[in-house]
């Protein structure tokens, strides 16, 4: 595998910051451009969870709340969503649970849940949506909170698996299992105790180890949350937000 010392050095450098899912969804809200859809359902298929979260913490049962989501994921895809988007439109996380909270609003009188848009869904939910949204549920939260840490765990788990992926293909899954512990939110010490003994290594060498696997999480964290802001100096803000966020902080 490449060095990540290296590949983070290479990380938005040329001609400013390169084109992001969001931006090509603003830049088509604007132009009419091609590329606005591909891009758009790429971030609904990464972040239809939050907003299932949310759905179901403001009351709706599993199976509304289900075709609620896919509704709403349907109709962003229809130009008057997006329509008026401008450069200042923000986060696509905001921009996500502002049209919700919209949409739910314009739909609070629906006597039924037929779909528009075709009858395709926008995307495949999860058979075990519901399960895991009760199991992670935080009865003290809002369902704004609870779509922010979910917002949260979603990005994070989204880029755990790239970099389980790349370690898997690269040979090196053991030594990802044995140290993704040492991974931001986790005492990794006893991983080292680990990695030496399963894999052979000296201990500083399963420190190093361990240091190249969180510079590369780090890196694959500022490419996922990238895609859903505008500027680099957003990236930081929204990787110091999100981080916040699952802390409970």
């Amino acid at each position: 595998m490449t060095d990540p010392q290296h590949e983070a050095g290479e990380v938005h450098q040329g001609c400013g910051f390169p084109p992001t899912h969001w931006s090509v969804v603003l830049n088509a809200a604007r132009s009419g451009s091609p590329g606005a859809d591909q891009a758009l359902a790429n971030l609904c298929e990464a972040y239809w969870y939050p907003l299932y979260a949310f759905i179901r913490h403001r009351g709706y049962p599993p199976e509304e709340a289900e075709d609620l989501t896919q509704e709403f994921l349907a109709r962003l895809s229809h130009k008057h969503y997006l329509e008026g988007l401008t450069q200042e439109g923000g986060k696509f996380r905001s921009f996500l649970l502002t049209a919700l909270k919209r949409y739910l609003a314009n739909e609070r009188d629906r006597n039924q849940a037929q779909k528009r848009g075709g009858g395709k869904p926008m995307i495949s939910i999860d058979a075990n949506a519901d399960a895991r949204y009760r199991r992670e549920l935080i009865e003290q939260a809002t369902p704004e909170a609870l779509f922010e840490r979910q917002w949260a765990f979603t990005v994070m788990d989204r880029v755990l698996d790239q970099v389980q992926d790349e370690y898997t293909r690269a040979g090196k899954g053991k030594l990802f299992e044995l140290l993704q512990s040492c991974l931001p939110g986790a005492d990794g010490e006893s991983s080292y105790t680990e990695a030496c003994a399963a894999l052979d290594m000296k201990g500083s060498s399963a420190r190093m180890a361990a240091l190249r696997l969180r510079r590369r999480y780090g890196q694959l964290l500022r490419e996922e949350i990238a895609k859903t802001v505008l500027t680099p100096q957003e990236v930081d803000l929204e990787i110091r937000h999100l981080i916040e966020v699952a802390r409970g902080d």
